[in-house]
């Protein structure tokens, strides 16, 4: 009698887990806020202790970051360079509030752990560089003992809410706006509740009339609105969804409705629940931000609106926008009257937001003696001094002007904004804010007359932490071959807006190396001071202007289009 022959068992293996699985697998596992203590035992016990989930996820609710090699995407995989020894960290400032005491104590921590190197962000953060492993629960416990704190600064989570940083002195604010940022972030960012979030939520809150803190940008922006009702006046906030940078911008979409000052917050917090809920956004990180639900699964400003109203159980009145803020500088920058009498404020331009343990001290030590105390970063990368008496204005600008920033600076030194490049970033191709100084003065040199505003922004690859898509002119970080060598370049994008002409900056299809580019945007602005007409700014210059004739003025010479990179399907917690 035959016997069968048993066929073979056939061994299946398990599907790979994404980035994005493995994400909320570990999310899910922990709350980060809660183990810091894991941390400790790390410090106490070296580099080498360190778990990978908290190099690669958990650091960032605690605005850490492992530091790049200085390489940045170069040597790497996977699109991400290599990590080094070290850590940067994010704190924290909701709304940009600072005091002297604050910045004495980040100088100091600047000097002592981070090798001097400090960073205003572009969402009023200040960034260290260099930290050990060792130093975080000491930078930590040093932040916490000024009522400051990295957490929030990073992650999955609600991040640093920005606002105007003339909140409460601006004598055309329609409301000090800057006591509901702070509400906000004290009751969501770092709030247990919202731990887990699909990715990044980022929040504006602002009652001046520029709106300063790009709503245009933000996950959920709260504009002032001014309405009559009744025959009464009534200030509350217009609401906007959905706005983002990163590899796809997309500009915020504005709800039709009134939001009452004291239901401002309840809206707030009904948009992250919404966020919270989308489990379809949690299947792909690098589309797994709010405005994807607009862009990719169908949701329009009704259906927002619908949804938060469900929440929150009442209806919100229909509302008209309003003013648009005006085409015009959103920095700050320069000495102005405040509302109240014989006060002034004085904003100082940062190029590239980095500042020293010197700067740090010395702007602390002049807003005590010239002035209360307090000071306001900005999301252009710089700082504010406020409450300073007229008599001592001309004596702050001196001593500020010599500590190497401007209170009165050039148009290319005033919209200078750079990311932080491969100096520190895994995921950026080319180095920024050196070139983006030494551009800076370039073109301080070749066109000192130009007298346009113009927001030339830096970033280190497509991710557009620098914000090149709303820039008059925007460089993103690529590669490419001259002379037989890989060289630092950068593709180009113009005429990028927010405000009355809010719009995305154009692809033009235009590149060229690092060296090259003062060169070609010397070319460029002199075109359009050749060609304008009577009163027409650059953004309009741009708009009329096709990309073919863009393009011959930077290249000198008719040229074909290239094509952007695509993305390297990484986007970094910091983009916007």
């Amino acid at each position: 009698m035959s016997q069968e022959t048993a066929a073979p068992i056939q061994e299946t293996k398990a599907p790979k887990e994404t980035k994005a699985q493995r994400a909320e697998r570990l999310k899910l596992a922990k709350n980060p806020w809660d183990a810091w203590d894991e941390v400790r035992q790390f410090a106490r016990e070296g580099r080498g202790s360190v778990l990978p989930e908290w190099t690669g996820l958990y650091f960032k609710w605690w605005g850490v970051y492992t530091q790049g090699d200085g390489l940045g995407v170069t040597g790497g995989k996977n699109g991400e360079g290599l990590a080094s020894d070290y850590f940067m960290m994010r704190i924290g400032l909701p709304n940009g509030l600072l005091t002297a005491r604050h910045l004495h104590v980040i100088a100091d921590l600047t000097a002592k752990y981070a090798r001097g190197v400090a960073d205003i962000t572009t969402r009023q953060n200040i960034q260290l560089h260099w930290l050990t492993i060792e130093s975080l629960p000491e930078v930590v416990d040093a932040l916490t003992a000024i009522g400051l704190s990295p957490k929030g600064a990073c992650g999955d989570v609600v991040r640093n809410v920005t606002g105007c940083p003339l909140a409460g002195i601006d004598g055309h604010e329609l409301i000090d706006a800057s006591p509901l940022a702070v509400e906000i972030a004290q009751k969501l960012t770092a709030n247990p509740e919202f731990y887990n979030l699909p990715r990044k939520f980022k929040i504006s809150v602002t009652g001046c009339p520029i709106w300063c803190s790009y709503p245009e940008i933000n996950d959920v922006a709260l504009t002032a609105l001014k309405r009559v009702k009744d025959g009464r006046e009534e200030i509350g906030y217009s609401l906007r969804v959905g706005g983002g940078l990163s590899t796809e911008p997309h500009i915020a979409v504005r709800l039709n409705a009134f939001i009452p000052q004291d239901k401002a917050y309840d809206a707030v917090k009904a948009v992250c629940e919404i966020f919270r809920e989308q489990d379809a956004l949690r299947e792909n990180r690098t589309r797994a931000r709010i405005k994807y639900l607009f862009m990719r699964h169908g949701w329009t400003a009704e259906q927002m609106l619908a949804a938060i109203e469900e929440k929150l159980g009442y209806k919100f009145d229909p509302a008209d926008e309003g003013p648009i803020a005006d085409d015009v500088y959103r920095d700050h920058v320069g000495v102005h009257a405040q509302k109240q009498p014989g006060l002034s404020y004085v904003g100082a331009t940062v190029l590239n937001g980095r500042l020293n343990p010197e700067q740090l001290h010395a702007l602390a030590t002049l807003s005590e003696t010239h002035g209360d105390g307090h000071l306001r970063a900005t999301i252009g990368q710089n700082i504010v001094l406020v409450n300073i008496p007229n008599d001592k204005v001309a004596s702050l600008v001196d001593k500020i002007t010599a500590l190497g920033l401007q209170v009165e600076p050039t148009v290319f030194f005033r919209g200078a904004v750079a990311c932080t490049g491969t100096e520190y970033c895994k995921l950026a191709i080319a180095e920024t804010k050196a070139f983006n100084k030494w551009l800076v003065g370039e073109m301080e040199h070749r066109l000192p007359n130009f007298d346009q505003q113009i927001r030339l922004h830096v970033t280190g690859c497509t991710n557009s932490c620098g914000q090149s898509w709303i820039a008059d002119i925007g460089l993103e970080g690529k590669k490419l071959k001259k002379d037989g060598q890989m060289v630092d370049a950068f593709y180009f994008c113009v005429g990028g807006a927010v405000g009355e002409h809010a719009g995305i900056a154009r692809q033009i299809g235009y590149r060229a190396a690092a060296e090259d580019c003062p060169e070609a945007i010397e070319r460029l602005l002199s075109g359009y001071l050749t060609a304008r007409t009577p009163g027409e700014d650059l953004r309009s210059y741009f708009r009329r202007t096709s990309d073919e004739d863009l393009r011959a003025l930077l290249n000198g010479a008719v040229v074909e289009a290239v094509e952007r990179d695509p993305s390297p399907g990484r986007v970094p917690a910091s983009v916007g």
